[in-house]
């Protein structure tokens, strides 16, 4: 089991979703972790606590997001747990069911039996960046390498440091960072 959450830095955070998807451990724990796009085919089981609970993180196109991450598995299975059900449950489900229907009759009509996605599991973030300062990580991140629904947990990691540099009176390093930002977000 490990625990997933908003202080983990980028290259942690990197590390152990790719643990997860290695096997290391069978279980990640936190909070709204799946519902950030993480393209991780392995996950075959979601638990959504206090799904009644109404508001932003539980309206039904949130839910419809957090039970797609399920959804890449073959044998993907959602529990949300709740006392009751909410109309945004209920909006979930239905499109969800509405959703595989269409799968299930396109997939009969052409003959396809679905499978498993099978997606390699990229380099940790720091191999790509070596053993060196953090100051020369950032400036040699090679972003073929770096899967892109990982860019906005980087640029958010990158914008803080490059915040840093500047109230440190660093500017040339905090361009470089700026720039650096610049570029994945082109890419993204």
């Amino acid at each position: 089991v490990q625990y997933l959450h908003s202080g983990v830095d980028t290259l942690d955070r990197t590390d152990i979703l790719r643990d997860l998807r290695l096997g290391v451990y069978d279980v990640l724990v936190g909070i709204n972790l799946l519902r950030e796009g993480l393209d991780l085919p392995e996950v075959s089981l979601v638990a959504i606590l206090d799904a009644d609970k109404e508001g932003f993180l539980r309206s039904a196109p949130a839910l419809i997001q957090t039970i797609g991450r399920a959804a890449r598995h073959v044998e993907g299975k959602v529990i949300m747990y709740a006392d009751h059900q909410t109309k945004s449950m209920n909006q979930a489900i239905s499109e969800t069911n509405r959703r595989r229907e269409i799968q299930q009759k396109y997939n009969q009509e052409h003959g396809i039996t679905p499978v498993g996605i099978s997606k390699l599991v990229a380099e940790s973030m720091r191999a790509e960046v070596g053993a060196e300062s953090k100051e020369a990580k950032t400036a040699k991140l090679n972003l073929k390498k770096i899967p892109k629904d990982e860019y906005p947990a980087l640029i958010k990691d990158l914008t803080a440091q490059m915040e840093l540099a500047s109230a440190n009176l660093e500017f040339e390093k905090a361009a470089d960072l700026r720039d650096l930002i610049a570029q994945i977000k082109q890419k993204m």
